[in-house]
């Protein structure tokens, strides 16, 4: 597909089971363009589906429609900021979005969940539930280790049942998400950041991620697994130890070792490796229906 042929992205509002608005975005292909699939983005923590528009691109330039969502208490969806209702919140959303997005599917074409950070979590432990079947996974520095101190477990074994819906500083420093300040600089002036985070949703990652590991040795679903090693934002050492635990033949592993957080959005002479692996690794388990 031809940067003349790209289509401009949609935004429309979704409606979840429980009643609460989820804004989403879709980048189609040009009507009969061949499509080998499609990606479903998950965001991390403080941000939005709209940062992803040059992912979502390459997606499109290789045969991939992409869509993706903000999840409750970020960007243009619901909720305050960082909030969660419930402890499954974020799962429930995904399980509600993965049912809309195959109901739109020709039959048996594959969909794809892409989460990065905290989003790389909530795939992942989407995946480790089997909440709903999908057809490949790819987790982009997930959120699968909290590193969190002894005083910092303790709180949150005690703050969630005292104020779950307390909002605080999530305490991520901006200058690590990449190398390239035009990035720190775009992320801290966009107006659908923020920085809160509840007690609940912080015990949802800090629980989520060590649950997530522990099933990688059963691992069922073909996965691509980035992270960087130079992240200062998720500790690595939960990836590598998923890596360390899951089948080799079905998860394949990768630190790109001087990168910062968002593998996506490092500078293109070190993104352009990740975006590499990517594309090789999605078109050959999603190939061009005959």
């Amino acid at each position: 597909m031809t940067s003349e042929e790209t289509l401009p992205s949609t935004l429309t509002t979704f409606t979840a089971s429980d009643g609460e608005n989820l804004a989403v975005q879709d980048w189609p292909l040009p009507e009969g363009e061949p499509q080998r699939g499609t990606v479903l983005l998950v965001h991390g923590l403080g941000e939005h589906v709209g940062r992803y528009d040059a992912v979502a691109r390459r997606l499109n330039a290789w045969g991939f429609a992409a869509r993706g969502y903000d999840q409750y208490g970020h960007g243009e969806s619901s909720g305050p900021r960082g909030g969660l209702t419930s402890d499954l919140r974020l799962l429930d959303d995904l399980a509600d979005m993965v049912d809309a997005t195959r109901a739109r599917l020709p039959a048996g074409q594959p969909l794809v969940l892409l989460g990065h950070s905290m989003g790389g979590l909530v795939a992942s432990r989407f995946v480790a539930m089997n909440l709903r079947p999908v057809d490949a996974l790819v987790l982009s520095s997930p959120a699968l280790d909290a590193g969190l101190g002894a005083v910092q477990k303790l709180l949150l074994a005690t703050l969630p049942r005292i104020a779950p819906n307390l909002r605080v500083g999530n305490g991520l420093d901006a200058q690590y998400l990449s190398h390239d300040p035009a990035v720190v600089a775009a992320y801290l002036a966009d107006p659908l950041c923020h920085d809160r985070i509840s007690a609940r949703l912080a015990r949802f990652i800090a629980n989520g991620g060590p649950a997530t590991v522990a099933r990688a040795a059963h691992w069922s679903v073909p996965t691509l697994l980035m992270w960087a090693g130079g992240d200062k934002l998720v500790n690595p050492a939960g990836s590598r130890a998923f890596a360390a635990a899951a089948p080799k033949a079905l998860v394949h592993a990768h630190c790109f070792e001087p990168l910062f957080h968002e593998l996506f959005n490092e500078s293109p002479e070190l993104a352009d490796p990740v975006f590499d692996l990517l594309q090789q690794w999605l078109v050959q388990r999603c190939p061009v229906a005959s």
